[in-house]
Formats: structure tokens, C-alpha cells, sequence
């Protein structure tokens, strides 16, 4: 038998603290665009038993739940959640779990892919406009997920670039890798900034880093019942 009473609500902290005091399975929902996920605090079969009431509920409205796209997965596991992989660990250091936002494996994928098609060794493109269509993509890209554990994926996307510009230099300017390395090292024996008529490579650990912002309990639900479907 289902553990949810039918048109229960538990949008607020109050009401799902007084269903955990009374030793009852509580939910949330968490929605972008036409995505949504249910976290749950309960039992493996809590989880089921929603799951099918959603899938009851969007049946009356002609919708079904894809099965190859609604996993239920234990926190620990983690879950991706339109381009970010959420996931439930210890801190490091300590004995304290957290709920972490991390970002997707695929658009990584996807954004290594695009900066390989700009910089492949043969392409006869200017370096002035490979720059600019380089940072268009990359600080797009960071300002999206600068909301998530970011720094380290960051750093490591901008060596990443920077080197596949350098494999180009050899080939674009008919120049030994000798020589691009004494035209982009300074005396000190410092690398320079990558650059061609004034516009120079930017760097994606530039983006500020804000995690966690949190504005979902201010989004209003039409479902709720103060907006009856």
C-alpha cells in the first residue's frame, strides 16, 4: 500500500519535520524546464511506491514516465539533473556527508569535442578568430555551471585548450616547437598569454565560482493549491 495520502502536500521544511517525527517517508520535488527529480527521505520502496503515483498522476494528463530516464538511485550513487551529477559524500578530511553538485561527464565531453574541432592542427582558420569563438564557447560554458564544484574541472579545461593551441602553433605558423616555445615564454622562462591582434585566450578559473544557489522555494508551482491545475 501506497505511504502517500492522496493530495497530501509537502512543500514547506514545517511539514515534512512533522511527517519525520512521526516516522513517515517525506518528498520533494525539484523541476527545470520539463525536467524534474523526487528526492525522497525513506525506503527504497517509499521511492517505488511514488514513483508509480507520478506515473498514475501523468497518466490522467496523457504523459508517461520514460523508463530508461527515471532511475531511482540511492544519493550515494548520484544522479545527473539537466548537465549536473548530483551526488551525496563525505567531506574530505571529516566524517561529515554533504549533498555535492558536480558537473556531468557529457558536457565536458561535449565542450572538449567543439575545442578540438577549433583547433585541429590543419585548420587554416586566423588565430584571432579561433580566440574569439574559443572564449564565446568557454566562458559561456563556465558562467552555466559556475554554480557547481567547478575550480579543479576548470583549471584542468584551461591546460586543456591551452595545449591544443600550442599543438597548433608548429603547423599554423611553419615554425619549429623550439621556436614557438622561446616566441611564448618570457625571459624568466614564464609562459605567455596566447594571443593575436589584441585578443588574447581567457582563462575559464577566471569565472567566480558561487556554489549552491538556491532560489527553488521562491520558484512558484502552478500545481500548488493556491493555483489549482
Amino acid at each position: 500500500m501506497s505511504p502517500w495520502k492522496p493530495g497530501a502536500v509537502m512543500s514547506t521544511e514545517s511539514r515534512r519535520a512533522n511527517r519525520r517525527r512521526q516516522g513517515l517517508p517525506t518528498w520533494r520535488l525539484v523541476r527545470y524546464a520539463d525536467d524534474l527529480v523526487i528526492l525522497v527521505h525513506g525506503t527504497e520502496a517509499d521511492t517505488q511506491a511514488l514513483r508509480e503515483d507520478v506515473a498514475t498522476a501523468l497518466a490522467r494528463l496523457g504523459l508517461r514516465l520514460s523508463e530508461a530516464k527515471t532511475p531511482v538511485v540511492h544519493m550515494a550513487d548520484g544522479f545527473d539533473f539537466p548537465g549536473f551529477r548530483l551526488r551525496w559524500k563525505r567531506k574530505g578530511g571529516t566524517n561529515k556527508w554533504y549533498v555535492y553538485t558536480f558537473i556531468a561527464d557529457r558536457p565536458i565531453r561535449s565542450l572538449k569535442a567543439k575545442i578540438r574541432a577549433l583547433t585541429h592542427r590543419t585548420s587554416q582558420q586566423n588565430l584571432r578568430t579561433v580566440l574569439i569563438r574559443l572564449n564565446q564557447i568557454m566562458l559561456g560554458w563556465a558562467n552555466h555551471f559556475k554554480h557547481a564544484v567547478a575550480k579543479h574541472r576548470f583549471a584542468s579545461l584551461d591546460d586543456f585548450t591551452w595545449c591544443r593551441l600550442i599543438r597548433t602553433m608548429p603547423e599554423r605558423h611553419r615554425r619549429r616547437r623550439k621556436d614557438v616555445r622561446r616566441w611564448l615564454t618570457t625571459p624568466d622562462g614564464r609562459w605567455r598569454p596566447i594571443s593575436a591582434d589584441g585578443t588574447a585566450l581567457a582563462r575559464m578559473t577566471a569565472t567566480t565560482v558561487s556554489r549552491y544557489r538556491n532560489r527553488g522555494a521562491r520558484i512558484p508551482t502552478p500545481w500548488s493549491p493556491a493555483n489549482p491545475a
